[in-house]
């Protein structure tokens, strides 16, 4: 893999501590609002740049923890959210402070196993006393450091070129561990009311480039042309993609013989949980009458009278199970309103318009709960007959035969 990707930085801490001046020191241009009155920052904001000598970076810079009102705990509320989304967090100190605040981030940080380091600030205003260092609460960082105006900030780049994981340099490959150089792959693109006019997803438009990334063919049509396609040319594709929604005409359109999958199960490995996917799955044909599924769809997008999340599946498993469900749809990023235990079943989109970290933190709940989860094009699959075939592509060795139907 590749080093393609910003790694995304966290700074965090309270307000008027000097993260929005640290933003500056790094980028070395004034790129972030700096002010003495407290709460400047009101909401997580994304900086892309360059650091001297480390490299592209995306630094976000969030409002202070202790902001106080209603409006405060909002901005505090969203700051939180905000480590879902950073590869590594760096938490400001000044004036010695360690206390409830910093410790609601530090857990935050290593619920999320978000790797952090600690910068005691305005260390020419008040020395950080001698023992700070070893108090507990940092002792799971990856670094501490003391600053001042008068201090090279050389020593901050150092630490985070140490203590960031390479992973957050790197983007997966959808495809690569499946086909190889000249393979032929063909991608069954529906064009219907949920299609963005003139142009195409987001996840078809990732798999395409994904196939040229490895060297290998792409060929795209829609799934009325496949058999005729197929037919006239003769071509023996090495592996067949399609958009779950006609997962079962793909089925019949494409010989047994070559591997078939979709553009949702192929995000679900790339950025879920897969393996926790393949187990809660077959919960789908264990849910009874009153249970509550929730839909997780982490994006928002115009809602069609047909939508795959909130119409078609919810429709396709009440077909498949005979049961009177409640589903329950949750977009975005949003907070979920009832309890997780109230649910029997979660099912995640692809998630295509949000981060690995950021999707498998919104299933963390579920799966502490012991509560099933699952993609939506592996429900998809499931209820429709052709689940094993669906996930056969991939590595599934860690199930029985008799777990995969």
């Amino acid at each position: 893999m590749a080093k393609d990707r910003q790694p995304f930085i966290g700074i965090f801490g309270r307000r008027n501590n000097g993260k929005s001046t640290l933003i500056n020191r790094l980028a070395g241009q004034e790129i972030a609002i700096v002010s003495d009155t407290p709460g400047t920052t009101t909401d997580p904001v994304k900086k892309s740049f360059e650091i001297t000598g480390f490299g592209p970076v995306v630094l976000v810079d969030t409002a202070g923890t202790d902001d106080i009102g209603e409006l405060g705990e909002k901005r505090v509320s969203k700051t939180l959210k905000a480590i879902d989304l950073v590869d590594l967090a760096i938490l400001i100190l000044t004036n010695n402070q360690l206390e409830e605040p910093e410790q609601k981030l530090i857990e935050e940080f290593q619920l999320r196993e978000v790797p952090f380091l600690v910068i005691h600030n305005k260390e020419d205003l008040a020395k950080s006393h001698d023992d700070l260092e070893q108090n507990p609460l940092i002792s799971g960082a990856k670094g501490f450091l003391r600053l001042s105006p008068q201090h090279s900030v050389e020593p901050v780049i150092e630490a985070i070129q140490k203590a960031i994981p390479e992973s957050a340099f790197t983007t997966p490959t959808l495809l690569g561990d499946l086909i190889k150089h000249g393979d032929i792959v063909l991608l069954i693109t529906p064009i219907d009311i949920e299609a963005p006019a003139g142009r195409m997803i987001l996840p078809q438009v990732q798999t395409i480039r994904d196939v040229l990334d490895n060297d290998a063919v792409c060929i795209v049509l829609k799934e009325r042309e496949t058999d005729a396609f197929l037919r006239r040319t003769g071509i023996q594709p090495a592996l067949a993609v399609t958009d779950s929604q006609v997962f079962p005409k793909a089925d019949a359109s494409i010989p047994k013989q070559i591997p078939l999958t979709s553009f949702s199960i192929l995000l679900a490995r790339l950025k879920g949980d897969f393996e926790n996917y393949i187990q809660g799955t077959p919960a789908i044909s264990r849910l009874q009458d009153g249970d509550r599924v929730l839909m997780l769809e982490s994006c928002t997008h115009h809602v069609s009278c047909d939508d795959i999340g909130r119409v078609k599946i919810p429709r396709w498993i009440r077909s498949f199970t005979g049961k009177k469900l409640d589903f329950d749809v949750v977009a975005g990023l949003d907070a979920i309103k009832r309890p997780i235990n109230d649910y029997s079943l979660v099912i995640q989109c692809g998630g295509c318009m949000i981060t690995r970290r950021q999707l498998h933190n919104r299933l963390r709940p579920a799966i502490e709960a012991g509560i099933p989860v699952t993609n939506y094009g592996m429900a998809i699959a499931w209820v429709h007959g052709i689940y094993k075939r669906a996930v056969a592509p991939f590595n599934t060795s860690f199930l029985s035969d008799e777990e995969i139907i």
